[in-house]
């Protein structure tokens, strides 16, 4: 049976209404989307105002984990914000069950958490983390990253567009190139699982503007923003090692990564990394505003009482998310679920890039991967004009997807982690169909 629904063309009459509606009084500064106004969703599939169902790829960008509106998270949320809704620093039971059970699921390593609101937050609360632990100021962070929108953390992302116009960013950040093997032109990927080549690099780069003052690294497991770019297996054990021997902490923004999106509960487990703080967000509160860093006690430890808080963070409301989407997690076993449904359509997207002239690369793991669109395959140059035609055919047919990348030339692929085989096949149904057409 199908699932997807589109009654003429997009947007419609009650869509478009509310569209031009909706900026005479919000600014209309948010990235291009599919034009329609989304009314309810649950699961994979989402409706707008004007009747029309659609399986989505993109998770609210790559957060609701569980499914839209899952009925054990919308009831846990709804008894919990009939008895409390904000305690600030007093302890309430709700936070104090959210932090032992997420505790209990973190790579043994961590041990302690600390729950703030935005995956802007804990970027923040990292910086300072290594900072103050190590007496240091000078961070390291890659080209491509980002982390966040408030200050610090865009000026410690490597993308041009959180930072423009704004003046001087924060002082101490240390950028380097991150190692895109779709666009390996210095060959950094091409010498593990040594990477020499790139880590002499690297060695130059501190020597060059390091003013012998290095608190930490900053680096995704892959960099979401940039376009879904993979690092070369075995490149992110290697800078551990490298940072360590050099008395660094090493944070891992694991804000869009953690929570089964790469097939393991927190994507670090693919190589078992030895880091010093995680930094936790989008899937953790599933649409409902909490994040939370998650570090050693030694590391904690540099902070005294009353030197991190945040006026939301913790609050009974998203705690009890915390903890009901965490049980989630163990009853339906939606990590295996990324780990089967992303080979899934990993194959066919390989098969459909194979057939398509313009689907330079498809790459990730688990259920998010990067379709980057090329005008050319042999000079891969980037053809970020495809995108939105990619963007409407799909929609038209019935498949929200959204873009990210350097160039703002991939398309995203990153479902709710309980999308079935069903949904799948015939979200990939459509994707095909649309790259027919554009090959045309």
């Amino acid at each position: 049976m199908k699932i997807t629904r589109v009654n003429g063309s997009l947007p419609g009459p009650k869509s478009k209404a509310l569209l031009e509606r909706w900026h005479q009084f919000e600014a209309d500064v948010v990235g291009y989307q599919a034009p329609i106004v989304w009314e309810s969703a649950h699961g994979c599939v989402v409706n707008d105002v004007d009747g029309n169902q659609f399986i989505d790829w993109t998770s609210g960008v790559l957060v609701t984990n569980v499914g839209h509106c899952h009925p054990h998270l919308v009831k846990a949320v709804q008894e919990a914000s009939g008895q409390l809704l904000n305690n600030y620093e007093c302890a309430n039971v709700q936070r104090i069950l959210a932090a032992e059970k997420l505790v209990k699921v973190l790579p043994k390593h961590l041990n302690r958490c600390f729950f703030l609101s935005t995956g802007s937050e804990t970027t923040e609360a990292a910086m300072r983390l290594m900072r103050r632990k190590t007496g240091c100021f000078e961070i390291l962070t890659f080209e491509g990253g980002f982390h966040g929108r408030t200050f610090g953390a865009a000026s410690m992302g490597g993308m041009a567009g959180p930072k423009r116009g704004y003046g001087p960013g924060v002082p101490g950040i240390i950028r380097a190139a991150f190692p895109n093997p779709y666009r390996d032109t210095l060959g950094f990927c091409q010498d593990g699982p040594s990477f020499r080549r790139y880590f002499d690099y690297l060695d130059t780069v501190i020597q060059s503007n390091s003013v012998g003052s290095l608190a930490g690294v900053l680096v995704e497991p892959y960099q979401g923003a940039a376009g879904f770019i993979f690092p070369p297996e075995g490149w992110l054990t290697r800078l551990v090692e490298w940072a360590h021997a050099r008395g660094m902490l090493i944070t891992l923004d694991e804000v869009q990564a953690s929570y089964g999106r790469t097939g393991k509960m927190w994507a670090q487990e693919h190589e078992q990394l030895d880091v010093d703080i995680m930094t936790i967000g989008k899937a953790i509160g599933c649409g409902v505003p909490v994040s939370a860093v998650a570090a050693r006690d030694s590391v904690f430890a540099c902070l005294k009482k009353g030197e991190l808080s945040s006026t939301l963070g913790g609050n009974p409301v998203a705690s009890a998310a915390v903890i009901a989407i965490l049980e989630i997690y163990e009853r339906e076993r939606l990590v295996e679920n990324s780990a089967r449904i992303g080979r899934f359509m990993m194959e066919r997207l390989q098969s459909m890039a194979s057939k398509c002239p313009y689907l330079g690369c498809v790459r990730g793991m688990g259920l998010v991967m990067g379709l980057e669109f090329v005008a050319d395959k042999k000079t891969k140059k980037p053809a970020p004009e495809l995108i939105r035609p990619v963007i409407d055919g799909c929609a038209n047919r019935g498949l929200i997807v959204g873009s990210v990348g350097v160039y703002g030339n991939v398309i995203r692929v990153a479902p709710p982690l309980v999308i079935t085989q069903e949904q799948a096949d015939e979200s990939l149904q459509i994707m095909e169909s649309v790259l027919k057409d554009l090959s045309l």
